[in-house]
């Protein structure tokens, strides 16, 4: 019992890991939608970057990126890496539907493929 419990708590910290992950990169790129950077020159490399930072979505995605970071050191510390680390390709799936949702970006066969893909391989890692 015991150790079902152990396996509960460190599926939901990898989890949580990848899901502040996923929600800070969906955050960055909202944020990143709004903000030209513009390539031409450092200096104006500069004034979009630091624009860029200024976002406050952006911001906030860094912040849940630190956050998603903590988490994972805690997942690291509890599981065994061969384990934990293909469980981020969930993050993967989920930014790859989100992004279709909510930034209504074109997913082709082959991206919907590659994440059956994915899930399968998941699938097979998490009952190891």
């Amino acid at each position: 019992m015991k150790l079902k419990v152990e396996f509960s708590k460190n599926l939901f910290l990898i989890l949580g890991a990848v899901l502040l992950g996923v929600i800070g990169q969906l955050s960055m790129k909202h944020g990143m939608s709004q903000v030209k950077i513009i390539t031409s020159g450092v200096g104006e490399l500069a004034a979009s970057l630091s624009k860029a930072l200024m976002q406050p979505f952006v911001t906030a995605g860094f912040l849940l990126y630190g956050i998603s970071a903590l988490v994972w050191l805690m997942v690291l510390s509890r599981v065994e890496l061969s384990y934990a680390y293909p469980m981020v390709s969930i993050g993967y799936v989920a930014v790859v539907i989100l992004s279709r949702i909510l930034f209504h970006e074109h997913v082709t066969g082959m991206r919907v493929l590659g994440i059956v893909v994915i899930c399968a391989g998941v699938f097979l890692i998490s009952r190891s």
